[in-house]
């Protein structure tokens, strides 16, 4: 699924590699943000 212009970010809980989750984008508002996903091994 590809994002359109103006369309906001689908909500996602994902793992922190130190342990721990992040919810995006909630715990990411009000800032710019890169994010890296790493898929692991086939």
């Amino acid at each position: 699924m590809r994002l359109e212009n103006n369309q906001q970010f689908p909500n996602v809980v994902a793992r922190r590699v130190q342990g721990g989750e992040i919810t995006i984008p909630g715990d990411l508002a009000g800032s710019w943000s890169v994010l890296l996903f790493y898929r692991g091994e086939w």
